[in-house]
């Protein structure tokens, strides 16, 4: 790994962890005062700072291969130390952390295992706690909810962990457990992040409009800590996708879930990993285009999708069918969003026209009036994400995101003028989340496909270009009506 590549991975991770400010131990609840938290976050940062710090003084005077082993020595300690703290922290910092773990390619794979361990398989919290929550909503401890249940989790996320059980009527079940405590770990979370975003803006990002994008990420993060909205949501996502080809969504059991708890019918499945050692490059082809028609179908022809796109809210299928397993983070298009959003996409995607891109990111407030920015250099930044859709075929691969992250993060190259000057409407924010997420997924899966057609297939009415695509345009042709 290139010296420059260990100094952005310093900066990667100093970003995360200033996102929040959290600890919990696994027998107790998350620290809530934003004090205790801050506090260890910054010997996070000092202790990996330290270490990065030494890294630098030890390859002095080493040959260019000495000093690359030593960065990546760096990445993967740093990495290892990361995961750890932020898996026992829960909350905002611990969602940094699982979109790090996949979509920055730059990291060492063997710092990108360490930091997968955010996707499901982070610190759990103590039986008795989560026998508490189950006890104090369902009224009676879970052994007596449940004909079975296992004290110990199958995932731990952020918010909750997933207990597996069986219900009294014989139902294999799969129970989300809220943490004690992470509404308020959350809240100050999230006051930190305003104050990280007004710092990041006043650096770098001038013209960024911080409250809007702290009040509509403040806005999600509530909404997911609430899990009466998440059942509503799944009920919903379920019915919409109810006897899709490709696409599978656990049943709810709505007798078994309240706010703290969400209960849904058990499926069994490979994990990302299992699925990417074990399966063909046709089934994984397969699930990748299940995975990208999944978010286009939400985002454009039911206008409510998940904006929370990491591998361990999949289940995958020997089959390539995918299940699809959380829906607490759900972006819904307000009045006027996405009909405001569309023609900067458009005039990226469809019409390849900088000065009517640029035009339209004043009008859509992405740019404000009077930036004086060059067009083209306009195009070539904000387009780089979207370059598999600018050709006729093209194959997602990591190299495409590392290069193309290199791009958006580099503030002292060519495009930091437009940096410097870009906002995020508030509006965008679970959108640029999703096309992150997905594209990282689909670039570990090196998918390949026509990907300019089949975006056209939902936002242009075209016609299907793949087998998939003909399947689902007979499945929606099939559906009654409203």
């Amino acid at each position: 790994m290139k010296p420059a590549r260990a100094a952005s991975l310093a900066g990667l991770l100093a970003l995360a962890t200033g996102l929040a400010t959290a600890a919990q131990k696994a027998k107790s609840s998350p620290l809530t005062s934003r004090f205790a938290r801050s506090a260890k976050v910054w010997k996070l940062s000092a202790r990996n700072t330290s270490r990065y710090a030494i890294s630098r003084v030890r390859g002095i005077g080493s040959a260019e291969e000495r000093r690359a082993e030593l960065d990546e020595q760096f990445a993967i300690r740093t990495a290892e130390d990361v995961a750890k703290e932020l898996g026992e922290m829960k909350g905002v910092l611990m969602k940094a952390g699982q979109m790090i773990s996949f979509i920055f390619e730059a990291l060492p794979d063997e710092a990108q295992d360490a930091l997968a361990t955010l996707q499901a398989d982070a610190a759990p919290m103590a039986p008795s706690l989560a026998a508490s929550v189950v006890e104090a909503d369902l009224g009676k401890p879970p052994e007596r909810a449940f004909l079975e249940w296992s004290d110990l989790p199958v995932a731990a996320a952020s918010i909750g962990q997933v207990h597996r059980a069986t219900t009294r009527d014989g139902r294999d079940v799969a129970v989300k457990v809220q943490y004690p405590g992470v509404h308020e770990a959350i809240e100050s979370d999230l006051d930190a992040a305003e104050v990280m975003y007004a710092m990041f803006s006043a650096m770098m990002l001038k013209g960024l409009d911080v409250n809007g994008l702290v009040d509509e990420l403040r806005s999600r993060m509530r909404e997911e800590l609430d899990y009466d909205l998440e059942a509503r949501n799944v009920a919903e996502f379920e019915q919409r996708f109810r006897g899709h080809p490709w696409v599978r969504i656990p049943r709810l059991v709505p007798d078994l879930s309240t706010e703290r708890l969400l209960t849904t019918e058990w499926v069994d499945g490979l994990s990302f990993d299992e699925f990417r050692r074990t399966e063909t490059t046709e089934t994984k082809q397969r699930a990748a285009e299940v995975i990208w028609r999944f978010a286009q179908n939400a985002i454009h022809r039911h206008g409510v999708f998940n904006g929370d796109p990491h591998p361990g809210n999949y289940k995958f299928h020997h089959d390539g069918s995918v299940t699809f397993l959380d829906f607490g983070l759900v972006k819904r298009w307000s009045p006027g969003e996405w009909e405001l959003l569309k023609p900067t996409m458009d005039a990226i995607i469809v019409e390849r026209d900088p000065e009517l891109l640029v035009r339209e990111m004043e009008r859509s407030h992405f740019l404000r009036p009077g930036h004086g920015l060059d067009a083209g250099l306009v195009y070539e930044y904000v387009s780089s994400p979207y370059i598999p859709y600018l050709s006729d075929e093209f194959t997602f691969t990591r190299e495409f995101m590392r290069d193309t992250l290199g791009t958006i993060f580099d503030i002292q190259g060519p495009h930091a003028p437009v940096i410097e000057q870009l906002n995020l409407p508030p509006s965008f924010v679970i959108l640029d989340r999703v096309v992150w997420g997905v594209s990282a997924i689909l670039g570990k899966l090196e998918a390949r496909a026509p990907w300019r057609a089949m975006l056209l297939e939902y936002t242009a009415d075209g016609p299907p270009v793949t087998d998939l695509g003909a399947a689902e345009a007979s499945w929606v042709a099939s559906r009654p009506v409203g």
